[in-house]
Parts: structure tokens; C-alpha cells; sequence
């Protein structure tokens, strides 16, 4: 019986982070100790010492459409890494942060699982070192700002009918995604209505994630456009000179944080945009430092290759200046089931397991086109494939030699099962073996689009290239956007979509690999300070809820002080 992942990670013999800091080659004065187990890393300092060191190989994991309980990516991510340790080779992994909502909510942490979890588990799925309350700080300081300019005379000429910058906080909490404010008279403010966002789903957040240095970071947040004037000219944090503050709050949090995984590998986790509303990708500083400092960096993009890994590559890479040299894609049986219709997977709820115990060929057979459909998706970018099959121990062979068979005749390199939740590092070799042949093939990184291409054009080639879409219906209201984007030279910007994760298309009922269908674009909004554009196809939740029975229930103190019930 393999022991919960947080007995698992509170019974794991640490290294000193100093340690693991020396081992990667960083110098005492380039990291600032969190504790004993936690560091931030002087970033700048370091880049500028191993300039002229060669950047290492890159390696990206994505996965298949996840069911809402995930399919184990960062579990992959870790244990790749860990396995690329066992085979020794100079490895280090990079991750986002994980947020309050899904850690008191439904999936969870962002921790990985079993015995292929980053440490201090505790730490990093609270308040870790406190990166994202520093994103919260600037953003609602923003919005202070804003409200009190309206009230105290309005010099920018602001109409309060077009302010789309709203308060964050990092706790799902449904009853504040639609708020008024301003109740109680003349001196709190003029009411009106807004509502608050999850922190992670601040623009803030996707700034973080981009910026290069504390000049990128203090520029692109004075970019950040929060409203329009009565004669429509674009309001920015910089017109309400509330980007140096905003900046002087993000200071430390754009240091990248250093911890370990279970087998004494670096990881560095930093940032945590999301993958639908955002680019679901950790920082460009974090894996700048890593790419320098090992021969192999694993990376992770959020949800699957449709979403946060198609945005790592016309995105964070344009921003980063280095392409993967290979892409991870994990599934799993279960899921693939899933898809292929065996059975139907809904937040909150158990799977029957008598559905995922049964062999069914034709459904594995079925769902397996998501996978070949990601395949596809990542051979776009002109990148080799690995396959990893997030093996669990009611999948038979007969299943996982369909899987390998099908992905293999679509051209990765290799697609072989992993057992790293319950082995570890050890559970993975023959996944790092064909992750570092991949890495030697020959790439030919190509971008799914020019950004001097019309914005329309870019969102089509999104649409039917990577979606399989047959095409893109605009509302009047997007129409209007493009026109006035256009206008404005944002026109330029790369595209983030914001869609469903739960679908390759916009609807997460269509699982597979949906058929027939049309891309409705309701909106486009202006992320100008992250430097993007984002089309909304459909309605999108940037503030979760918590389910009937939340994971926060669980979590409580033992008599010893001990944290019990975090997974």
C-alpha cells in the first residue's frame, strides 16, 4: 500500500537547498534562503556569469485532453526528471506554482504525486514564498487606484462603463465573480459593477511569467490597459503611475524559487499563469537560469497540447528565444477511454471503477484519436514526439500495446508506459532513454503563424490547425474588437486563446477529436502589458468554485503541529 502523497513527501529526507543550489552550480550570493529548504534565486546575477555557457537541451510535456481530474502531467514532469537523474544525467526541472484554488478545491496541488513529488510539499502548495499574494498586492492596488482616480475628479477621463480591471484573490470563491462596489455613500466611491478573478488569472500573473528582467517587468506593467476614456482612447496603468508601485511589489516574486524533487534533482518553480485564460506556462526567467545551468531542462505546459502547449510555442518561446528540443505528450488509459465514450468523467464526482477496471478495445481504440490528434498538433511546430502512458494498475497489456501501436504509426519516437507515481525516478528509465534520443533528432522549429498576419488569420489557423475546426464565427461585438485592435498596432500581438480545456473544441461535452464543428469568437480582450490578444470562445470562468465536498475539508492540524489531509 503506497502511503499518501503527503506522508510520502513529510517523510522524505530533504537535502539542504544550499545543496542543491552548489549542486546545479549556483554561487552562495545568487541565492537568497526562504528557510532551509527554499531559496530565491538572483537571476540576473547568474545569466550574466554563464552567458557564454551553451544552453541545455529543452524538453516540453504536454498531454492529451484531461479528464477534470488531470492525467498526471506534473507527475510526468517530476518523475522524467527524476528518471533522467537515474541515468545519469545533469537535469533540472521547471513548474509552475500552484494555487490556493485547486489545492482547497477539487484537483489538487501542483506537487506531482507518490513518489514523484517536488519538496517541501507543504510550503510551496500554501503560501510557498509568497509570490502570488505579491501578484494580488500589485493588482488590487491597480484597481484602488483606478476607483479613487474616477472619484477624486476623474483628470484621465475615465468612463467607468469600460473598466475591465478587476480585483483578484487566491481562494475559489464563486460568490465574488459578480460584485458592486462603492455602496455607502459619496466617499467610498461611485457604485458600480465588477467582480473579482482568481489571482492566477491576473494579467499580472501572465506578466510575471514573460518578463526577462525588472525592466521588461516594469514596462509591461505600465502597458496594461484597465479602461477606455469617453472618447475611446486606452487608460494604462502607466496614465494612473501606478506601474513603478506596482513593480516595487513585485521585486522578489520575479526571483524564481528553488526546491527539489523527492530524488534531489532542482526544480525551479516559479509563476503560475492560467492555461485557458492565460499562457499556462512557468516563467521565461525560471527556465533562462535552468538552461544555463544543467544539459537537460524539463518544462510543463498547463492542460493539454491545445491549449498550454501550443501556447509555449508561439508565445513563451517567441519571448523566451529558445524552442523545445522535444515534446513529452501523456495519457492515459482511462482517459483515453474516456474519450473513445466508455464512460463520462463530471467535476466532483467518482468514476465508476468498474467502467476503468473492464478492457474495451473499441473505446480505447476511438479515444486514442485525441492522442493522435495532439501528435499531430505538436508535429505543427516541426518538434520529435515522445509518448508516455501514465501507467496505473488496472490497464492491461493488451491496452497499452493498442496505444503504443497507433501513436508509434504516427511517427514519435518512442511511446512507452511509466509507472513513476509508484517507482519514482526508477519508473521512467526507459521514457528518459527515448526523451534523450529525441532530444538528438534533427528539429526544424517552425511558428504556427507570423504575427504580422491579420488577427483574424491567426485565429483561423489556430481554429482549424490545431482545434479542427472548419471555421471561425465572430459576434458583432469581436468584429468591433478586431477593428479596433487593428487601429491601435496590437494588431501585431500573438494570439491566447481562451477555450475550454476539457475539449479540443470550445465545448467540453465534444471529447475525442470533435468533427464538424464551427469556433465561435464572443469576445477579444487586450492583454497588453503579457503582450497578447485574447479571443473568448464562449463563456470562460476566471474565478473557480468550490465543489459540494472541497479538498479543504480534510486539511487540518494533528496534535503535534503535523499538517494532515493536503493530499
Amino acid at each position: 500500500m503506497i502511503p499518501s502523497d503527503l506522508e510520502i513527501a513529510q517523510a522524505a529526507e530533504m537535502l539542504p537547498i544550499t545543496e542543491i543550489a552548489r549542486n546545479m552550480g549556483l554561487e552562495e550570493d545568487e541565492i537568497e534562503l526562504y528557510g532551509k529548504y527554499k531559496a530565491k534565486i538572483n537571476f540576473e546575477q547568474v545569466l550574466e556569469r554563464l552567458k557564454d555557457r551553451p544552453d541545455a537541451k529543452y524538453i516540453d510535456v504536454t498531454a492529451i485532453t484531461p479528464t477534470p481530474l488531470g492525467e498526471g502531467k506534473t507527475v510526468t514532469s517530476i518523475g522524467l526528471t527524476q528518471a533522467l537523474g537515474k541515468i545519469g544525467k545533469n537535469v533540472i526541472l521547471t513548474l509552475r506554482e500552484p494555487s490556493l484554488g485547486p489545492v482547497f478545491g477539487i484537483k489538487g496541488g501542483a506537487a506531482g504525486g507518490g513518489y514523484s513529488q517536488v519538496v517541501p510539499m507543504e510550503d510551496l502548495n500554501l503560501h510557498f514564498t509568497g509570490d502570488i499574494h505579491a501578484v494580488g498586492a500589485a493588482n488590487n492596488l491597480l484597481a484602488a487606484m483606478i476607483d479613487t482616480s474616477i472619484l477624486l475628479g476623474n483628470p484621465l477621463n475615465i468612463d467607468p462603463l469600460t473598466i475591465s480591471w478587476r480585483r483578484v484573490v487566491d481562494i475559489s470563491d464563486r460568490a465574488l465573480r459578480d460584485i458592486v462596489i462603492g455602496l455607502g455613500g459619496r466617499e467610498n466611491g461611485y457604485p458600480r459593477q465588477t467582480g473579482y478573478d482568481i489571482t492566477v488569472a491576473s494579467e499580472v500573473m501572465a506578466i510575471l511569467a514573460l518578463a526577462k528582467n525588472l525592466r521588461d517587468l516594469r514596462e509591461r506593467l505600465g502597458r496594461i490597459v484597465v479602461a477606455y476614456t469617453y472618447d475611446g482612447k486606452p487608460v494604462t496603468a502607466e496614465d494612473l503611475k501606478a506601474a513603478g508601485a506596482m513593480t516595487v511589489l513585485l521585486k522578489e516574486a520575479l526571483k524564481p524559487n528553488l526546491i527539489q524533487t523527492l530524488e534531489h534533482q532542482p526544480c525551479i518553480m516559479h509563476a503560475g499563469p492560467f492555461a485557458n485564460i492565460a499562457h499556462g506556462n512557468n516563467s521565461v526567467v525560471a527556465d533562462l537560469v535552468a538552461l544555463k545551468c544543467a544539459d537537460y531542462v524539463v518544462t510543463e505546459s498547463g492542460f493539454g497540447a491545445d491549449c498550454g502547449a501550443e501556447k509555449m510555442m508561439n508565445i513563451k518561446v517567441r519571448a523566451l528565444g529558445k524552442s523545445p528540443d522535444c515534446v513529452v505528450i501523456t495519457c492515459t488509459i482511462r482517459a483515453l477511454k474516456m474519450h473513445g465514450g466508455a464512460f463520462t468523467v463530471r467535476p466532483g464526482k467518482p468514476i465508476d471503477e468498474e467502467l476503468v477496471k473492464k478492457e474495451n478495445m473499441p473505446a480505447l481504440e476511438e479515444g486514442t484519436g485525441n492522442l493522435l490528434k495532439m501528435i499531430e498538433n505538436m508535429k505543427l511546430f516541426g518538434l520529435p514526439v515522445v509518448v508516455t502512458i501514465n501507467k496505473r494498475v488496472t490497464d492491461t497489456d493488451k491496452e497499452i500495446e493498442l496505444v503504443k501501436k497507433l501513436a508509434e504509426q504516427a511517427g514519435v519516437v518512442a511511446c512507452v508506459p511509466i509507472e513513476v507515481w509508484a517507482k519514482g525516478g526508477e519508473g521512467g528509465r526507459e521514457a528518459a532513454e527515448a526523451v534523450v534520443e529525441a532530444c538528438n533528432q534533427p528539429k526544424e522549429f517552425k511558428f504556427l503563424y507570423e504575427l504580422d498576419w491579420p488577427i483574424k488569420k491567426k485565429i483561423e489557423t489556430i481554429a482549424t490547425k490545431i482545434y479542427g475546426a472548419d471555421g471561425v464565427d465572430y459576434t458583432p461585438l469581436a468584429e468591433q474588437k478586431i477593428k479596433q485592435y487593428t487601429e491601435a498596432g496590437w494588431d501585431k500581438l500573438p494570439i491566447c486563446m481562451a477555450k475550454t480545456h476539457l475539449s479540443l473544441s470550445h465545448d467540453p461535452n465534444l471529447k475525442g477529436v470533435p468533427k464538424g464543428f464551427r469556433l465561435p469568437v464572443v469576445d477579444i480582450r487586450p492583454s497588453i502589458g503579457a503582450g497578447f490578444l485574447y479571443p473568448l470562445c464562449g463563456a470562460m470562468r476566471t474565478m473557480p468554485g468550490l465543489p459540494s465536498r472541497p479538498a479543504a475539508v480534510d486539511v487540518d492540524i494533528d496534535e503535534n503541529g503535523r499538517t494532515v489531509g493536503l493530499f
